[in-house]
Formats: structure tokens, sequence, C-alpha cells
């Protein structure tokens, strides 16, 4: 992952190009706690969801992914260096987001928001006396963002929703409007006015945060990894429900081979966003790629679930449409993160084209097949990256053979 000023693949000064560090059990047990917000909020497309619904998903998600986005940033770059203590209570924070779901809509609207407003200020308290700059994730560090939350505790719906919209706006608008250099520049300044103000509590001179791009790409693939694992999770648990007959079995499979197609596409790839080489994109780009493809994934996961409760009949409209949308959303995610790492255009074209336009068809046609043919024809569609790329490299083996 490219960062700063960097060519694509070399990592900052001071840190080894291949990183010694590895996920701590604190870690995972956090993104653990975030994946159950994932799994909660799943269940708000259960059934036939709507545009409605389908919204308040991508908002809710966006507000979970961003505040455990912020301790991940923590971690990351103050490495053992972390206070356990901080983690833990940012940890609570997410717990009682979780648990807020089911009833967000009616008397737990404030609690979610209450969580979020600690989460984030928590989150931006801890580069205090850091003397460092989150300049290639400035959300991290911000909490202008958090005043539309803060403001909604006395609003009611629809106004709050509208207000979290807003806030998790200004925090997206800032991260891509302020330039890594402007965000520093900014910093120096402020230190300058500081020291020369109050000389007598000097701080230190504010310098770039520095990611560890290694550790950042693990942190955000097991994310990745255990949302797809969510999603079986829940598929399994409509299954075990459901009575067992070949058509079942048939959707059950089919269900276990797509997610198995887009593990292979994301897991083994750079901050587990599929087809996204090494050292390509800086985190800024990075991230809200990572953020998309595991809402995409959770989205997924609800309408799999819910297929299986029709595995004998036909998939509604709006779970098939929150299917085959899903898939395109993760692909296309993929077509963009390929285009960027390299891939050339004839690649764009052949392997774009099917992947975008198969689902939206799938989604407009097939409303009087069976659900698991629904999911058998979805696979081919993931599985068409794979494909034609071991096409590709056939053909270029025979053309050199016959030179």
């Amino acid at each position: 992952m490219a960062y700063g000023n960097a060519s694509p693949g070399t990592p900052p000064t001071g840190l080894p190009a291949e990183s010694e560090r590895h996920a701590s059990w604190l870690e995972l047990f956090f993104d653990l706690i975030a994946v159950a917000g994932v799994a909660q909020l799943a269940h708000l497309l259960h059934g036939t969801p709507g545009g409605g619904d389908l919204g308040f998903y991508c908002l809710l998600f966006l507000a979970f992914w961003t505040a455990w986005m912020c301790f991940t940033t923590y971690g990351n770059v103050a490495a053992e260096k972390v206070h356990t203590r901080t983690v833990l209570i940012g940890m609570f924070g997410l717990a009682v987001m979780a648990s807020a779901v089911p009833g967000v809509r009616t008397d737990h609207a404030q609690a979610f928001a209450l969580a979020y407003l600690l989460v984030r200020v928590l989150a931006s308290r801890v580069w205090q006396g850091r003397g460092e700059v989150v300049a290639d994730w400035p959300v991290a560090q911000l909490s202008v963002g958090v005043v539309p939350w803060l403001v909604s505790l006395w609003a009611e719906a629809p106004t709050r929703y509208w207000l979290w919209a807003a806030g998790l706006a200004v925090d997206l608008g800032l991260t891509f409007a302020l330039s890594r250099n402007r965000i520093l520049a900014r910093a120096q300044e402020e230190w300058e006015e500081h020291a020369a103000g109050d000389k007598r509590r000097a701080r230190p001179r504010p310098a770039a945060a520095r990611f560890d791009p290694r550790h950042l790409d693990e942190r955000l693939g097991l994310f990745t990894l255990i949302v797809i694992g969510e999603s079986v999770a829940l598929t399994v648990e409509a299954s075990s429900e459901a009575e067992w007959t070949s058509r079942l079995a048939s959707l059950a499979v089919g269900s276990f081979v797509l997610l198995l197609a887009l593990w292979a596409l994301a897991v083994r790839r750079s901050c587990g966003v599929p087809l996204l080489g090494f050292g390509v994109l800086a985190p800024r780009f990075a991230l809200p790629l990572h953020c998309v493809t595991t809402a995409s994934l959770g989205a997924l996961a609800a309408s799999l679930g819910g297929a299986v409760e029709h595995a004998e009949g036909h998939v509604p409209a709006g779970m098939r449409w929150l299917m085959c949308g899903s898939v395109a959303v993760f692909l296309s995610v993929g077509l963009v993160a390929g285009v960027a790492s390299g891939r050339e255009v004839r690649w764009a074209t052949m392997v774009g084209a099917p992947v975008i336009v198969a689902p939206i068809l799938l989604g407009a046609f097939a409303g009087r097949g069976f659900p698991a043919a629904l999911v058998w024809a979805l696979v081919v569609v993931a599985r068409w990256p794979w494909l034609y790329d071991r096409l590709s490299g056939r053909r270029h083996e025979q053309g050199n053979a016959s030179a």
C-alpha cells in the first residue's frame, strides 16, 4: 500500500519491507465485536427489503465501520503502545451500538447515537499528546463530524437519521477534500501558534503518523474474512430451521460456493478488497473500498439467509434485487481495484461488462426461477474474472508456443 509520497509498494521510511507485526488478541477481539454489529445490521434487510431499508442499512453500516476503523487506525500506528483500557472502552461502545440495532428505529436510537459519540470522541482523544497527525485517514483524528450526532439526541425520526447521514458526510467530505500536505501544514501552523503563546508547556512538533501497511492489510483482510464467515453462519442458521429437500441442498451448496468465490477474490488481496494489488492505493482511497466491500457482503448474507425460506418457491423481487445487487457492487469494487492495480483496458472491458450487466439482468428477469438456480448463476458471474484470466493465460501460452 502506498503512503504519502512513497512509490507503490514502498513502505514508509523507518518501516521494514515486510512487517513482523500481526493482529493481536485484543485487536481480534475488537474485530469480532464489530462484526457482531454487522450481523445485527444484516437483520435489517430480512424479508423483502425496500429502498428505505437498504438506505438505512448503508447508513448504520457506515457508522459502524467508521467507528471500528478509527480504533483500527489507532492500533496500527500505536502498535505496542496502545492503551488497552481505551480499546476496551471503545469495544464496549461498539457492543452497545450492536445491541441497539434491533430497536434503533424506536426507543434505542439515542443509545446508538450516544455509543457512537463515545467511540468517536474517545478515538479522537487518543491522539492528543502523541504529536502525530493522521494525514492519510483524518477521520480517525477529527471530531467535527460528531456534532450532528450530538444534535440528533434531541431530534425525532426521520430528522435524526438525516443528521447522522450529515455527520458521516462531513467526515468523508473532509477526508477527500483535505490533502495530506494541507493537513500537515495546518497542524504545523497550530503547533507554532501554541508554542509562541505558551512556551512553558511545549508540545512535540507534529509529524505524519506512519501506518504499518502489512499489519493494516492483515486487519482489513481478517475483517472481510469474518464477515464472510458471518454470511455462512446466517445461511446455516436459516437452513437448520427449514425442511431439508433437494432444492434446499442445492441452494445451500450454491450459497457456500458463491461465498467461497468472493473470498478468493478478496481475502488474498490487499486490504480485503477484491483484486486490489499490494502497494497500489493510499488509505484514503483503499479504506472506502473496503467499507463498500464488507457492506455488500453483509447485504448478501441477509439475502442468502432469506432465500432459504423460499427454497421451494420464487425469490421475492426485493430479496432478488438485494442478492444480485450485492454481488454486482462487490464485483464492481473489484473492477475498480483491478484497474487501479494495472489491469489493461481489454481486461476491464471483457471482465467488467459481464460482472456488472449479468447480475442486473438476473435481478430483472430471474423472478420465476428457483432460488438455487439464481445463486448458481451468480456463482458463474463471480468466477468469471478467474476464468477469463485462465483463458487469457492459456491463449498467451499458445501464442508463445506458436511463435
